[in-house]
C-alpha cells in the first residue's frame, strides 16, 4: 500500500560530516522522486544520509543545551537566539523558540525526520543491489535514529504521538489527528526500537576515514541507558505536579507512582552498555605528553586529560561524536591572549556566570561551603598569588580567592583574569598565555556586544591547538561529544544509587572519574574535609555528591539543563540570579565586584515545552502541557 510522504517527497538534503567525507551529496536529477529512491544502492544509500542530516546540531549554542538554562550567559540585547531567548524566560506558545515539534525557530522538524525514517525502513527491503547484511546494518542505524528523535522531542515536551509507521494514502481526518502516548509508552516504544537496531549495528567503525559519525552498537546502548535514567529520574517517574495532564479518557500521560523498577531497569542498560564499551576498547582518557614535552608539570598534564577528554579528535572516551556541528570556538574564545595581537572576530560572547565558577570543588574535592580549610566567607576578597600558584594563576597577579585553592577541572574549563591558558601556540608551561579581562587589557571588553558577560571563559570547549595570528584564527575541529564514557559512568553511579543507595560500585564508578581529575575519593575527601563527614554513606547525600560531580564534570556539554530538569531541581537552580564582574574597571578593587546581570524566572511550566497553539487548533486530539 503507497503511504503518505506529506511534504517530505523529494530527496535534496546534504549532510556534511567532518574529516573530509561527505555522507550525502546533492541528489541526481533522475532519482528525484520516492518512487525512484530505491531502485539502486547509491540512491538508498542517499535516503540513508537524509535520515542522518535531521540530526540536531548538539554543538550549536542555539540548538541544544548550552544557554537554555545558566552554564553561559550572553550579551544582551546583541545575542538573540533562540536558546538564549528561552533561558531569558521568552518562550511562548504562538511561535515556540525551538520548534523541534513543528520546525523552526532554530528547531529541526523531528516529525519530518521520524517520516523519513518510515519511508527507509518500509523501503529498503526492495533495493535490488545490495547485499542483505548491508540493508541489515542500515536498517539497524535508522531504527536508531527513529528511536533518538522520538526520544528528542520526549525530553523536551513529555509525552508525544508515536509515528510507528506512515499513515496509508487513505487514512481519514481522524486517523491523521493522532494522540499523545503516555510517556512510559513512549519510552517503552523508544527502546524497542534501539533493542532491534543493536542487532544490526556493528560493533564499531572499520572505514574510519568515510564513516566515523555513524551508529555503532556502542552508541545505541549508551544511548539506551540515557533515555532509561531520564525515565526513573523525578521528572517523569511518579510525578504528580502532572496529574491533570491527561488523556482524552482521563488516563494521566505521566506516571503518578514512583517506581524503584525504572532506576533498577537504567542499571541493567548502564551496566550493558559499560561492558561492551570496555570491550570496544573505550576507556577514559589521560593526556600523554608527546617526547618534546615531557617536562609539563603534573598540573598541566592532568588539565590536559580533562581538555582532551572534549577537545582531542575521536579520544579513547568518546562514544558518540557529532561530526556535523559547526564547533562556537570563536564565540567562547577570548580576544586575545597575545596583547599584541587583537582580532574582533573573536567575539567570546558566552561567558560563565560566578555561580558556575562556585560550582567546582575545591582542591580537597568538596564543595567549597563543605570544606573545612576552605575560606569561603572571604572568596570574594583579593588575593596575590604566589609560585605555589604559576601553573593556575600568574604569579603575583591580584584577584580573588574564589580563584585559589580549586580543583583541575575549575582551572582546565574556565578562563579568567589573571588565569594560566595553556596552548594556543605556547607548549611551555613555564612560560604559557595568560588572560587579561580588566578594562584596557588584552581580552577586555572592546565594544557593546563582542565580549564575556561576565569576566570567564568556557576554555575547555577550546582546542588547544587553536593558533591565534597576525590577522588570522586558526581553529582544529573536533567531534562534539554526545556521549563519552565519564557521563555513561556517572549515569550508572546514579541509578545504582537510586536502588540501593551507596555501596562499592557506586563509590567505584564515580571515584574513576575524580581519579582523571586528580582529586581524592569520595570516601577519603568527605571523611576528611568536609563539614559533613557522613554525607557519602547516605542515599541523599550520596545523590547530592553525585549531581554535583554530573555538574562539574559535563559543564559546558549541554547536559546541565537536562539534567537539571529531570532532576526537577531547575526551579531552585534557574531562578538565581545571573551574576558576573564589573567588567569596565581597571584595577582590582573595582574590577572584581559582583553584578547582577539577570533574574532568572523558571516556573512549573517551563519543565515541559509547549506546543505550538497552531498545532493544537488543527489537532484538536492534541492536549496542551500544563501552564501553556
Amino acid at each position: 500500500m503507497r503511504k503518505i510522504n506529506f511534504k517530505y517527497i523529494y530527496i535534496g538534503l546534504i549532510l556534511t560530516f567532518c574529516s573530509c567525507s561527505k555522507y550525502l551529496d546533492v541528489v541526481p536529477d533522475n532519482v528525484a522522486t520516492l518512487e525512484n529512491a530505491f531502485t539502486m544502492r547509491s540512491a538508498a544509500e542517499r535516503y540513508l544520509f537524509t535520515c542522518y542530516s535531521w540530526l540536531p546540531l548538539h554543538a550549536n549554542p542555539g540548538a541544544n543545551g548550552h544557554l537554555l538554562g545558566d552554564e553561559l550567559w550572553g550579551v544582551y540585547p546583541h545575542n538573540t537566539i533562540a536558546s538564549w531567548k528561552i533561558a531569558r524566560n521568552e518562550q511562548n506558545v504562538v511561535s515556540p523558540l525551538l520548534n523541534y515539534w513543528d520546525g523552526g525557530n532554530g528547531g529541526k522538524d523531528m516529525y519530518g525526520a521520524i517520516r523519513d525514517c518510515n519511508i527507509f525502513l518500509e523501503n529498503i527491503h526492495t533495493v535490488p543491489d545490495m547485499e542483505d547484511f548491508e540493508k541489515e546494518r542500515w536498517i539497524g542505524e535508522v531504527l536508531f535514529l527513529k528511536a533518538y528523535y522520538h526520544f528528542w522531542l520526549m525530553r523536551m515536551y513529555g509525552p508525544i504521538p508515536l509515528i510507528r509507521e506512515s499513515l496509508p494514502i487513505t487514512a481519514t481526518i481522524d486517523e491523521v489527528r493522532v494522540s499523545r502516548a503516555p510517556f512510559d509508552e513512549g519510552i517503552d516504544y523508544v527502546v524497542s526500537l534501539i533493542d532491534s537496531a543493536v542487532a544490526f549495528l556493528p560493533d564499531r567503525i572499520e572505514n574510519e576515514s568515510s564513516e566515523r559519525g555513524r551508529i555503532t552498537r556502542s552508541i545505541a546502548l549508551s544511548m539506551k541507558a540515557y533515555i532509561l535514567v531520564t525515565a526513573a529520574s523525578p521528572l517523569f517517574n511518579g510525578n504528580t505536579d502532572y496529574a491533570g495532564l491527561v488523556d482524552e479518557n482521563g488516563q494521566p500521560l505521566i506516571s503518578q507512582t514512583y517506581s524503584t523498577a525504572k532506576w533498577q531497569r537504567a542499571v541493567e542498560a548502564c551496566r550493558e552498555a559499560i561492558q561492551h564499551c570496555h570491550q570496544q576498547g573505550i576507556q577514559l582518557y589521560y593526556y600523554d605528553p608527546p617526547v618534546n614535552l615531557r617536562t609539563l608539570s603534573d598540573t598541566t598534564i592532568t588539565q590536559m586529560s580533562i581538555r582532551n577528554s572534549v577537545c582531542e579528535r575521536w579520544n579513547t572516551e568518546l562514544i558518540w561524536g557529532d561530526v556535523n556541528s559547526l564547533l562556537p570556538q570563536v564565540q567562547y574564545s577570548p580576544r586575545t591572549w597575545d596583547p599584541s595581537r587583537s582580532h574582533t572576530a573573536l567575539t567570546g560572547r558566552y561567558g560563565p556566570p560566578i555561580k558556575i565558577v562556585e560550582l567546582f570543588y575545591s582542591k580537597n574535592g568538596v564543595p567549597i561551603e563543605e570544606d573545612l580549610e576552605y575560606d569561603y566567607a572571604g572568596r570574594k576578597q583579593l588575593q596575590v598569588s604566589s609560585s605555589e600558584d604559576r601553573f593556575n594563576i600568574r604569579e603575583g597577579y591580584t584577584t580573588v580567592g574564589l580563584h585559589f585553592n580549586r580543583e583541575h577541572r575549575f582551572y582546565a574549563s574556565l578562563g579568567f583574569d589573571g588565569s594560566v591558558w595553556y596552548g594556543q601556540g605556547k607548549y611551555d608551561d613555564r612560560d604559557p598565555w595568560y588572560i587579561f579581562g580588566k578594562k584596557g587589557q588584552a581580552a577586555s571588553v572592546i565594544n557593546i556586544e563582542n565580549h564575556s558577560s561576565t569576566g570567564y571563559w568556557p576554555k575547555k570547549l577550546i582546542h588547544y591547538q587553536n593558533i591565534i595570528e597576525v590577522s588570522s584564527y586558526s581553529t582544529q575541529w573536533y567531534p562534539w561529544p554526545i556521549m563519552r564514557l565519564a557521563d555513561l559512568y556517572l549515569l550508572y553511579a546514579e541509578a545504582l544509587n537510586e536502588v540501593s543507595g551507596p555501596e562499592p560500585e557506586v563509590y567505584e564508578y564515580v571515584n574513576l572519574v575524580r581519579a582523571r581529575a586528580g582529586l581524592p575519593t569520595v570516601e577519603d575527601s568527605w571523611t576528611r574535609y568536609s563539614r559533613q563527614p557522613t554525607k557519602f554513606t547516605h542515599q541523599d547525600g550520596m545523590r547530592e555528591i553525585i549531581h554535583q560531580e554530573r555538574m562539574i564534570e559535563l559543564i559546558f556539554e549541554g547536559q546541565r539543563y537536562w539534567d537539571l530538569r529531570r532532576w526537577k531541581k531547575a526551579t531552585e537552580e534557574l531562578n538565581k540570579p545571573i551574576t558576573g564582574w564589573s567588567l569596565l574597571q581597571e584595577e582590582p578593587e573595582t574590577y572584581y565586584r559582583e553584578v547582577t546581570l539577570f533574574q532568572q524566572n523558571f516556573s512549573l511550566r517551563n519543565y515541559l515545552w509547549p506546543i505550538s497553539e497552531r498545532s493544537t487548533i488543527v489537532n484538536k486530539k492534541l492536549t496542551q502541557n500544563p501552564g501553556w
